[in-house]
């Protein structure tokens, strides 16, 4: 077994299963982050507007440029809308279309890319299933057709056979509908 390589003995589908697995614990992470994000923009937003609401503009301005990036670009949209006098806008930055949370996307992908994950991994579980079912057949055939000979009944022998033969075939046959993966 030293002649092998690594990928030749490490059970692919079960490596798949568990990358496919570890992926639900990336999307939280990324969940999680871009929840405390936006807590952490609702934070300092809240602050904002108490400080403006008590005409403290220095310490406004302070808390306006402590706003994270992707906050920042919303607040600045929000703000030139005229929140404060026109009743048709936004309430808040927060429900503005241009607030985009990079970590929420990020969840979305690695979600996406932890089911293909998974399917991949099925697929290439059932993949393996097969080959241990052909090998199964195979070594069947073998033992028939060895066994055969032990016999001293010409008739059992010719049984023995014909059943090794028909088993091998049957596994040629099952084997030429599976894909080829190199």
């Amino acid at each position: 077994m030293e002649h092998l390589s690594k990928h030749q003995v490490d059970g692919r589908p079960g490596h798949r299963f568990q990358s496919s697995r570890d992926q639900p614990d990336r999307v939280g992470a990324a969940s999680t982050r871009a929840g405390q994000q936006s807590l952490a923009d609702v934070s300092v937003f809240t602050e904002w507007l108490t400080a403006s609401d008590q005409g403290q503009t220095h310490l406004a301005n302070l808390l306006a440029t402590r706003f994270r990036g992707e906050f920042k670009v919303a607040f600045r949209a929000w703000e030139a809308t005229s929140p404060l006098t026109n009743p048709s806008v936004p309430p808040t930055p927060f429900a503005m279309p241009i607030y985009q949370s990079v970590e929420n996307h990020r969840a979305g992908e690695l979600q996406a890319l932890a089911a293909q994950q998974f399917r991949a991994a099925t697929t290439a579980n059932q993949r393996s299933d097969n080959y241990v079912l052909l090998t199964v057949l195979f070594a069947m055939a073998l033992f028939f057709g060895a066994i055969c000979t032990r016999f001293a009944s010409l008739i059992i022998q010719v049984w023995l056979l014909g059943l090794a033969i028909l088993i091998f075939l049957v596994a040629i046959v099952i084997s030429a509908t599976f894909p080829v993966m190199l």
